[in-house]
Formats: structure tokens, sequence, C-alpha cells
């Protein structure tokens, strides 16, 4: 019998290394067709996954600045509003201080046309108080004319009758 290493066949042998090799080869050819392909399956899942982690690192950040303009644009309204509050506040004010004044005013003018009319009251009384007097000192003439005193007594009788009463009372 021949000796054989490890007691193996050389047909054995070769039908190893061609087995090898056509696993090796079935394992070339199923990795470029099958292997590789879903390699880039997952290639492009784990870039699409990637992006869309960037967009939402993106978009987060976004959020937080639009955020932060709220936020501030919040803190300006609240100053907005207060300065706004503030005017009107300062027009109102004004408006209570106008309107008092213009009822100052008008007091004023009342009070002035009260006191005209007081004083035209006044003359018209004096005025009456004069009619008067004279419709008097013409009774008095008519009794003086009915005794058949002269015009010059007449006269000096109702100067003398008007000096009693007074120029005061004549000219006020």
């Amino acid at each position: 019998m021949d000796s054989y290493l490890f007691d193996l066949k050389p047909q054995l042998i070769h039908d190893a290394i061609l087995s090898m090799i056509a696993v090796f080869t079935l394992f070339l050819v199923a990795s470029n067709l099958l292997f590789n392909p879903v390699r880039q399956m997952l290639k492009k899942r784990q870039d699409k996954i990637q992006g869309e982690l960037e967009d939402a690192k993106q978009n987060q950040d976004e959020a937080a600045a639009l955020k932060a303009e709220y936020e501030a644009k919040l803190k300006d309204i609240n100053v907005e509003a207060e300065e706004i509050l503030g005017e009107a506040r300062k027009k109102a004010l004004a408006n209570e201080n106008r309107i008092i004044a213009e009822a100052k005013e008008e007091a004023a003018r009342i009070r002035e046309r009260a006191e005209q009319e007081a004083e035209l009251e006044k003359k018209k009384a004096a005025d009456d108080v004069k009619k008067e007097m004279i419709s008097i000192a013409s009774v008095m003439a008519g009794k003086v004319v009915a005794a058949s005193i002269d015009t010059t007594v007449q006269d000096s009788l109702i100067e003398e009758t008007l000096k009693e009463i007074g120029d005061n009372t004549w000219l006020s």
C-alpha cells in the first residue's frame, strides 16, 4: 500500500482544494451579486438616517432660535405694552387737565356774564329809580303848576328835589 499523508488520498485532497476554490469563488460571486447590493442599501439607509438626524438637529436649532426670538419679542411686547399704557395714561391726564381748564374757563365766562347781567340789572334798576324820580318830580311840578307858581320857582323846586335825592342815587 501506498503511504499517504495523514492517510489522505490525493483525490480527496484535490477534491477538497477544488471545493474550497469553488466555495471561495461562490463566496466572491455571492459577495458581488448579493452582499454588495445589501451593503449599498445599508450604506444608503445609513446615509439617509444620518441626513435625517442632521436635518432634525438643524430643525431643532432653528426651533430653538425661533423660540428665543419669540421670547425676546414677548419681552419687547411687554415693554411696548407698558409704553403704550404709559402714553395712554399721559394722554388721559392731559385730557383731564384740558377738560378741567375748559370747565374753569367756562365757569369764569358764566361768572363774568352773570356779573355783567347783574350790572345791567343794577343799571336798569337805577334807570327805573331815575324814571320814578322824574315822574315824582313831574307830579310835584304838576302840583306846583296847579298852585300857579311861575316857572322859575318850578325849576328851583325840581333842582332842590334832585339835590335832596342826591347825585349818587341819580348816577348809580
